[in-house]
């Protein structure tokens, strides 16, 4: 139980990626705050998962695109807990449309989440552990689009490369009070977010080919290295990114 005393936050973890990091962190000993936005229902299934391995959890709703509610998410998760170790930030979102037509709210709604949000939640998280002097961990869950050109999805390629320099930005400034932050970077997974290509077997056969190992990911597959980031087998690790892609950004070609 590697985690075993650690508290984490793990935010959008109603479903997909963010819930199976939330499940993994708890079966290696952390108690988990689970985040939602809307559908409570999916964070009480977490929940109910998180507890099966024998860990605590707690539900707390609020929209990361709003800096007053990342506030109150992470009060409440110290409130509750008494003290936080690990902060997830995996909640985010994409919009496709050519760059020619992106509105500013659809623009705004991206960035607020995959990018400021991020910023502040890590802001809130850092400041408790510099009150507490206590070390912590840091793991965003970016994209292979922080570094791979994805025409049609401009904003959540400039906010995925935002919060790659930010990550090494913060390598940098929090390394010496012992805060450690990485990214995930995942590729192609099979979670709802992707709803719509695994029901497109035309799209989806054109995809694998692009795709060494000849699949899509599972969310275990990014939940398993983000549980690694967390623990202190990873201290001497920071400021990187984890590309968990089965090869895709090194093999992609646009159809």
């Amino acid at each position: 139980m590697k985690l075993a005393g650690k508290i984490a936050v793990v935010t959008g973890s109603g479903q997909g990626i963010g819930q199976d990091i939330a499940i993994s962190l708890a079966a290696a000993g952390a108690s988990v705050v689970i985040n939602y936005r809307s559908d409570i229902t999916e964070a009480e299934e977490t929940l109910k998962q998180v507890e099966a391995t024998g860990s605590k959890g707690l539900i707390v709703k609020a929209d990361i695109s709003v800096v007053s509610e990342l506030r109150q998410l992470i009060d409440s998760s110290i409130e509750y807990f008494g003290q936080l170790d690990i902060l997830v930030n995996n909640a985010g979102i994409e919009t496709h449309a050519p760059f020619w037509e992106v509105t500013e709210e659809d623009y705004d709604k991206v960035l607020d989440i995959n990018l400021k949000g991020c910023f502040f939640a890590t802001q809130f998280f850092v400041q408790h552990l510099m009150q507490t002097k206590r070390t912590g961990k840091i793991i965003n869950i970016s994209s292979v689009h922080e570094e791979l050109p994805f025409p049609n999805f401009t904003a959540y390629c400039a906010s995925k490369g935002g919060l790659k320099m930010m990550t090494r930005n913060l390598a940098v400034e929090l390394g010496p009070y012992g805060i450690t932050i990485n990214n995930v970077a995942p590729g192609a997974i099979a979670t709802p977010m992707n709803s719509k290509l695994l029901n497109d077997p035309t799209a989806l056969g054109a995809l694998l080919k692009n795709i060494p190992l000849n699949r899509l990911g599972q969310p275990k597959d990014v939940s398993a290295i983000s549980t690694f980031l967390a623990s202190s087998d990873a201290d001497y690790i920071t400021g990187s990114t984890f590309f968990v892609d089965g090869g895709l950004l090194w093999n992609y070609q646009e159809q």
